[in-house]
């Protein structure tokens, strides 16, 4: 009897230390080395794509503490004022540690919670690829340029081979935590983070979400990823589909939609001597990372014939414009703002972005999904 009432006595003194309420968080840091009165800053990306500032503190005598209220998990980063990259971590309730390593600040170590703790592993694993992905590049930089020169494709090749071995073993990594951490948050993430994958399977990745944990699913994020797995399937389905398909060897199908400024523009009065149909989106991270290219072939290219109508999958026009102007976009963009129910996409096939048509002078597809050279070397070639 002696021994039970012990043991609740140390559980009640063990719950009593905690700092910390349910819904509250606290962040304690040390900032060894880091001048008195620098600011600390936690910043998030809101509903808008901005990253704006939730919290602040300054340094005292190496340490810094930032207490709050917190709904549910939430991905942020940790500014230090003089130091450019940020620390991300897991805002959740409990109570956080962080320990910054002012040299190298992707060394700094985070804590004290479960998705933190998780967090700083999955972070070592994936650095640990990382730091064998530069040696390579290091060790074999001298050699690959020296390949160039002499255009040793077979030495190119075996060199790139290798390389991807180590892109492969990143890529595995993290397709696999989520199966294999269910209660994880970073799966959460991870698997928001798969819909911009080119190789994106609905089959694999509604599986792998519905495989996590009910309190992950019930999060915003969670919620957001069903709503979107519920759109791309029905979409898939969707039996009155238009009847005239975009395909390789055939006319375009004939399409109209509004511009960012409200105007209806079609097709047809875009059409150059030469024709890109671009299907993109604001928060479609490979698209977004290809649009430099794009828009160096557009300048270039532009005053000898080529055209390009962009066709957005957006469904807020203020992020669709804001992307339009940081991307530098001057072209013909439309879109009705419907995401993957985008009537346009659905004619086109279309059910990954980015996704592009390449057309002649006569409106005829001839190619799909030309990338980088390939694609300007087509549009060469027709141009001439």
């Amino acid at each position: 009897m002696k021994k039970i009432v012990f043991l609740t006595l140390l559980a009640l003194t063990i719950f009593s230390c905690s700092k910390v309420k349910k819904g509250e968080y606290l962040i304690s840091g040390k900032a060894k080395g880091i001048a008195n009165g620098k600011m600390v800053v936690l910043k998030k990306q809101n509903e808008f794509g901005m990253v704006v500032s939730v919290d602040s503190a300054k340094v005292k005598d190496g340490k810094f503490e930032l207490k709050g209220k917190v709904k549910e998990p939430s991905m942020l980063a940790i500014f230090i004022q003089g130091i450019q990259q940020p620390i991300p971590f897991i805002l959740e309730t409990g109570e956080i540690d962080v320990k910054i390593d002012k040299d190298s600040i992707w060394k700094s170590e985070i804590g004290g919670t479960t998705s933190n703790e998780s967090f700083q592993k999955f972070n070592v694993k994936l650095n640990s690829i990382q730091k064998k992905m530069m040696a390579f590049q290091n060790k074999n930089m001298k050699k690959f340029m020296e390949a160039q020169q002499k255009k040793d494709n077979a030495t190119i090749d075996k060199l790139k081979k290798e390389y991807s071995t180590f892109e492969k073993e990143k890529e595995e990594y993290m397709n696999k935590y989520p199966e294999q951490n269910k209660d994880s948050y970073i799966s959460l993430l991870l698997v928001q983070n798969m819909f911009n994958s080119p190789t994106f399977d609905l089959k694999k990745v509604k599986k792998i979400y519905a495989d996590l944990d009910a309190t992950l699913k019930a999060t915003k994020i969670g919620k957001d990823i069903e709503t979107k797995l519920k759109t791309i399937e029905t979409n898939q389905k969707a039996q009155a589909a238009p009847t005239v398909f975009a395909e390789v060897g055939k006319p375009a199908p004939e399409f109209s939609a509004k511009n960012p400024q409200g105007a209806e523009v079609s097709l047809k009065q875009s059409l150059g001597k030469v024709t890109i149909i671009d299907f993109w989106a604001s928060w479609c991270g490979p698209c977004r990372k290809e649009m430099p290219n794009v828009v160096a072939l557009y300048n270039e290219l532009h005053s000898k014939g080529l055209n390009i109508i962009g066709v957005s999958l957006d469904k807020d026009l203020t992020k669709w414009n804001e992307a339009i102007a940081k991307d530098k976009i001057t072209w013909t963009q439309v879109s009705n703002l419907k995401e993957w129910a985008e009537p346009i996409a659905k004619q086109y096939k279309v059910e990954q972005i980015p996704t592009t048509f390449v057309l002649d002078a006569s409106g005829k597809i001839v190619a799909k999904d030309l990338r980088g050279d390939e694609l300007k070397a087509k549009v060469v070639e027709l141009l001439k």
